[in-house]
Order: C-alpha cells, then sequence, then structure tokens
C-alpha cells in the first residue's frame, strides 16, 4: 500500500485532519462515527476516515480492528455504527441485532482475493491446486510435510500461518477451498492481525500462510504469492488487480463489504460518512492495494444506502457471486 501503515489488531485510531480531496474544508458538521471489525477491510475504511475529517474536522472516527466476527459482536449491540466485514453477515448475527432494535445496510466496497504466501526463499512451489489446499487444510488432515503434497519437493515440515476463526477471511477461505465455511485444522499460528502472519511466514522457510490482498501487496519484498490453479479453466493465476476484478482468480475473489446500523444511518455524521465513502472508495482502494468495483456498483450502493434497505441479499458465502446482480436485484431493477 501506497504510504499507508497497518497497525496491530486491538488499537483504536482516532483520525483528525484538515483539508479534503478535491475540495475546501468543510464546517458545520459534528459527533463520531464508531468502526470496528476486519483487518483486511481497514486499510481501506482507514484511508476513506483520513479523508474524510479532513473535510469534517468536528467528527471524531475511530477504526478498530477485532475481526469481522469481533467487530459484528460490539455490532449487534449497537456498540459501534459500521462494522468492516470481509464476509456476508450470517443469519444468527442477523438475528441478534434485530433483537436489539438494529438492521444491517449491507454495502459491498471492494474486491479482494485472497492470496496464499509462502517465504521468499521458497523455491520449490510453483502453483498449487484447490485440491491440493484442501488436503493441507481440512480437520484431520495428515498433511505435516511439504513432500506428502508433492514428493519432489522437501521433507520438511509445513509451517502454517492463517487467520483466525474471528476472520472473515477465514471463513471465505474455509468455505471456498474446505467446502465448508469454519472448517479447519486447528494447529497453525492463527491471528487477527495480518502483520503477524507476514512476518510469520517471511521468517520460516517451509511456512505457507494466506490472507487479504492488500498485505501481500505491502509486503511484496518479504513474501511470495503462489499461482493458484482455477478449477474452471485449469489456469495457474497469480492475484493481481485484474485476475481479481475479473474473477479469473477463482475461487478466492471475493467482495468486502461495510455493514451500517439503520439506526447509526439516521444521525447526520454517519449518512454523509458512508455517502463519502461510497464518492470517494474508487479513487481510494487502489492506493491502499485493493480492487475497486466497477462505478455502476457504487452508484447502485449509494441508491440502496439511500433508500435504507436493510438485511443481507448475500447471505451466506456465496463464491464468483457479481456484486452488480445482487443490487440490481434488491433495488428491482432489470
Amino acid at each position: 500500500m501506497k504510504g499507508k501503515t497497518i497497525i496491530g489488531l486491538a488499537s483504536l485510531v482516532v483520525l483528525l485532519g484538515c483539508g479534503c480531496i478535491g475540495g475546501e474544508k468543510t464546517t458545520g458538521l459534528s459527533g463520531y462515527v464508531l468502526i470496528d471489525g476486519s483487518s483486511t477491510v481497514y486499510p481501506i475504511t482507514e484511508a476513506v476516515a483520513e479523508e474524510f475529517v479532513k473535510q469534517y474536522p468536528s467528527v471524531r472516527v475511530t477504526v478498530g480492528i477485532s475481526g469481522t466476527g469481533g467487530g459484528f459482536k460490539k455490532w449487534v449491540r449497537g456498540e459501534t455504527d459500521i462494522n468492516d466485514a470481509s464476509r456476508p453477515i450470517k443469519e444468527s448475527e442477523v438475528e441478534l441485532a434485530l433483537s436489539n432494535g438494529i438492521a444491517p445496510i449491507e454495502l459491498p466496497v471492494a474486491y479482494d482475493g485472497i492470496t496464499v504466501v509462502v517465504n521468499k526463499e521458497n523455491d520449490w512451489v510453483d502453483y498449487l491446486t484447490v485440491d491440493e489446499l484442501k488436503k493441507i487444510w481440512e480437520p484431520g488432515t495428515n498433511i505435516t510435510k511439504w513432500s506428502q503434497i508433492r514428493p519432489d519437493w522437501p521433507s520438511e515440515p509445513i509451517i502454517l500461518y492463517g487467520p483466525g476463526t474471528d476472520s472473515g477471511t477465514f471463513g471465505y477461505f474455509t468455505k471456498a477451498i474446505v467446502g465448508e465455511e469454519g472448517a479447519s485444522r486447528g494447529d497453525y499460528t492463527a491471528s487477527e492481525d495480518d502483520n503477524v502472519l507476514v512476518q510469520g511466514v517471511s521468517g520460516d522457510l517451509y511456512s505457507l500462510g494466506y490472507f487479504g490482498y492488500a498485505y501481500y501487496e505491502e509486503n511484496r519484498d518479504k513474501v511470495k504469492a503462489v499461482p493458484i490453479v482455477n478449477p474452471q479453466t485449469g489456469e495457474a493465476i497469480l492475484p493481481s488487480y485484474d485476475n481479481i476484478s475479473s474473477n479469473r482468480y477463482y475461487p478466492l475473489s471475493r467482495p468486502l463489504f461495510i455493514y451500517v446500523s439503520n439506526v447509526s444511518a439516521q444521525r447526520e455524521e454517519v449518512d454523509a460518512f458512508v455517502n463519502f465513502y461510497l464518492d470517494n472508495a474508487p479513487q481510494l482502494i487502489p492506493e491502499v492495494g485493493y480492487v475497486p468495483l466497477p462505478p455502476k456498483a457504487y452508484d447502485l450502493a449509494k441508491e440502496k444506502f439511500k433508500r435504507r434497505i436493510t438485511g443481507t441479499s448475500f447471505g451466506e458465502i456465496r463464491i464468483g457471486i457479481s456484486i452488480e446482480e445482487v443490487l440490481k436485484e434488491e433495488l428491482g431493477l432489470e
């Protein structure tokens, strides 16, 4: 990411500033916007918040990183206004929110490609298939050495790193690779802080891990991305801007979301922040290493927010979904 530093897991950032994108500082709006959730979505929301408070310096914006699931635990109780999420909200989370008088406004904001990485000095992994990844990560697996994947690979232990169970990245990866959300071996180093995963993989020749694309972009000098064979085409595909946006990097391309409380959306500062987010996301998202949605998708998301349409249409994790088609359905458009 260009000039961005991703902070530790439990931290909370208070963002203040002056100036704005394409205009003069704006006054007259005050209050606060409380955000928590995904470490994957965090860099996007941090970038948006930094620019927003330049335009609205009397609004206090805080952005925390508790993981998607950890953030939803706070959001459903009304403790935050917005939850960053790298997976769709679960029905159980919707029910908890509704029991507290809160309904989710679900807004896709970007594309990500979950990136499988190895140590920079790893010279034997040329690609991995979905089936090989499944054998490595599925519950009850007997894979402990590289040579058990392919006989000509080193007879050395695979040292694994990955997100914790509260992470939306964990949920999406297990669904896409293992076939069941949350199904994973447990004997790996887990963290909700992707920087910990980067440090782990960069420090051990025989390591393998996975996390969001932006963290790979930020750390290309420390870790190496592994091409993943697209089971639909048979091609070994590296994550890249074009491959993620076109869904060639299948099945690990995915949408990223923010979930806005319908109660919080009634506050002027939250309404202004969400509209600012959708207006400026296409410009800011590439700067932090992710892939923006097509322009039409942001227009549809703005209209959805304007209408305050609640609930989830993405529901359980659906692999290879068209964001524009889902939004059109929600808005009753052809």
